[in-house]
């Protein structure tokens, strides 16, 4: 394993796992990550102060992270907390100027893009990558963002001959599910893995036998456990800006490279596609100006 790797992925799991603490959890790891001076030397004893719960809280949560225990989680957020990558993140303020608006913004980006392929599962990429390639019909479902994320990926999809469509609306998520079948594929993108209209059409197409990909945030999600693949993206939030924003980025990444793993798998195939929507868009343009 790569050690910088693993340590960049320390953080981005610890913030897959929020969704599944109590607010008074979440409030103990919110407290850990806002102190500046945590090190290896930070006693269990002030991180319980400091949250205003007991000693043995602090080490159930650091159990339920998937920790062995309070040192090995001290150890591993410390190490993280050191690493270039964990000090891009700054909180944007209604004070900083343009300069630092542009910086913070595009820092917490990289942040977001490092992080997410330090978490990338290799394997659950290859796997979306396949059956994206192999289906009949390939059915996006998203809504908001997430749907914009959807069509641009069908955008680069269609271009080299691969057909897909792009559902935002619930009654036509539920409508493409029912009929889906062993053959197809559909894939729903959330990034809180909670939207009710993407989660129930997921649903549906997997019970009428058709293979589910989730593109999330969070692996525990509900939209994640009802998924055959999943792909997360990581993000840290602000205040002013949530997660979405950063972590719309590293999603179009994530589907810019199974894009081209998709379309790696039949090249001549992807060229062919490309030389006639090409030219037939280049045939639109010089009918225009005729």
């Amino acid at each position: 394993m790569n050690l910088e790797t693993d340590l960049k992925a320390v953080g981005p799991r610890i913030r897959m796992m929020m969704p599944n603490l109590t607010p008074l959890e979440a409030r103990v790891v919110e407290t850990v990550f806002a102190l500046r001076t945590f090190d290896d030397e930070t006693s269990l004893k002030e991180i319980a102060s400091e949250a205003g719960v007991s000693e043995a809280m602090v080490v159930k949560i650091t159990k339920k992270l998937g920790f062995a225990g309070y040192r090995e989680f001290r150890s591993a957020v410390a190490q993280y907390n050191r690493l270039p990558t964990a000090e891009m993140h700054q909180e944007l303020s209604l004070e900083d100027t343009s300069r630092e608006i542009v910086q913070k913004v595009f820092r917490t980006s990289i942040q977001a893009l490092e992080e997410t392929l330090a978490i990338m599962d290799i394997e659950a990429f290859d796997r979306a990558a396949d059956l994206i390639y192999g289906a009949r019909q390939r059915d996006f479902y998203g809504v908001g963002g997430s749907a914009q994320i959807a069509r641009d990926v069908a955008h680069k999809f269609l271009r080299i001959g691969v057909r897909s469509s792009v559902y935002d609306d619930s009654h036509m998520m539920l409508m493409s599910a029912a009929l889906l079948g062993s053959d197809d594929v559909a894939i729903g993108f959330s990034h809180s893995g909670n939207t009710v209209a993407v989660i129930e059409a997921i649903q549906l197409a997997r019970r009428n036998g058709a293979r589910t990909i989730a593109i999330t945030n969070y692996n525990a999600s509900p939209l994640a456990q009802h998924a055959d693949v999943v792909l997360c993206s990581t993000a840290q939030g602000s205040p002013l800006m949530g997660e979405n924003a950063a972590a719309r980025i590293a999603q179009l990444n994530i589907l810019d490279a199974i894009f081209v793993a998709v379309a790696q798998r039949d090249y001549k195939a992807a060229e062919r596609g490309l030389a006639k929507t090409m030219s037939a868009v280049a045939s639109k343009r010089k009918d225009k100006f005729l």
